[in-house]
């Protein structure tokens, strides 16, 4: 750096340099992820692949080269790559559990909405969620629907008084619906 002799000062000089390999970096980037853009166009123009192939391919390739360039220029910058694979892998993990750990309220959030805008009941309506064709499940007149789960009364049964059921919104698309319209009753 000596040999340049710019009248500038020593400690600009080292950041200025860091910045102009870090622009260098993402230029190879991008360049590079143009001409496997470019190469896999020409491919598919010369070989019959579908375009559901070549657009996943595609895109796939452009994020692995700039997420490369990325992690090029942090390391130039002092950022470990294994510091960055191990924050990215504990992020993947806990996004992982907690999805899993909520994935029946996000399924019974998704049914309620489906509920809501398809309307395969309403309430007032009777349904009947059954086990199987032959095996009667659960019944009653539906009183509300929230977005958690749909309360049934059921019938009064001979000796006892009708009781209230809270069933799960996922259920009512995992198992066969009989449902009875309050007109028809």
């Amino acid at each position: 750096m000596e040999a340049l002799h710019l009248p500038l000062p020593a400690e600009l000089i080292a950041p200025l340099w860091i910045g102009l390999q870090i622009l260098l970096i993402l230029l190879a980037g991008y360049f590079s992820q143009r001409v496997v853009a470019r190469f896999l166009t020409r491919l598919g123009e010369r070989y019959p692949f579908p375009p559901q192939l070549m657009m996943p391919l595609r895109g796939g390739l452009r994020w692995f080269i700039m997420g490369s360039a990325v992690i090029v220029v942090l390391e130039r910058l002092g950022v470990s790559a294994t510091v960055l694979w191990t924050a990215l892998s504990g992020f993947v993990a806990v996004a992982a559990i907690a999805f899993f750990a909520m994935w029946s309220v996000l399924s019974n959030l998704l049914c309620a909405v489906l509920i809501f805008t398809v309307g395969p009941f309403r309430i007032g309506d009777v349904v009947e969620l059954l086990d199987t064709l032959d095996k009667p499940g659960v019944k009653g007149r539906v009183v509300a629907i929230n977005l958690l789960y749909t309360t049934l009364i059921e019938p009064a049964e001979a000796g006892s008084g009708s009781s209230m059921v809270q069933v799960p919104n996922s259920l009512f698309f995992q198992r066969s619906v009989r449902r009875w319209r309050e007109s028809d009753l």
